[in-house]
C-alpha cells in the first residue's frame, strides 16, 4: 500500500514550506532556501514549481497575488499543521538517535 502524500516530506518539500511561512514567489523561495540552509539545500525550478502545484491542490498553500508570471503564495492552516508534523517528526529522530550515541555525539 503506497505511502499518503505528504505524510513525511523531502528536505526540500520542508524547506519551501518553511519559506511560505512569509508570503513570497517562487524566485524569492530559490533564494532563500540556500540562504538558509548554507547551500547544503537547493530546489530547481522545476522541482519547486511542481510542488507548488501540488501543495496549492492538497491546500497547504493559497496563492495570496499574482502580477504577470509571478505569484505569490503563503501557508495555509493546513499547511501550517503539516510543516509542525514534519518539525515533530525530525526531532523525534534526532531524539532517538541522541538515545542510541548519547549527548555528545553532534555533527
Amino acid at each position: 500500500m503506497p505511502r499518503p502524500k505528504f505524510q513525511t516530506l523531502t528536505e526540500q518539500m520542508y524547506y519551501i514550506l518553511l519559506c511560505l511561512s512569509k508570503e513570497c514567489c517562487g524566485m524569492d523561495i530559490m533564494e532563500r532556501i540556500p540562504a538558509m540552509t548554507g547551500g547544503r539545500v537547493r530546489v530547481g525550478s522545476g522541482t519547486l514549481y511542481n510542488l507548488l502545484e501540488q501543495f496549492a491542490e492538497a491546500g497547504m498553500i493559497r496563492e495570496t497575488k499574482a502580477e504577470g508570471r509571478r505569484r505569490s503564495y503563503v501557508l495555509t492552516d493546513k499547511g501550517k499543521e503539516t510543516l509542525s508534523g514534519e518539525y515533530r517528526r525530525i526531532c523525534a529522530q534526532a531524539w532517538d538517535y541522541r538515545a542510541v550515541f548519547g549527548e555528545e555525539e553532534q555533527r
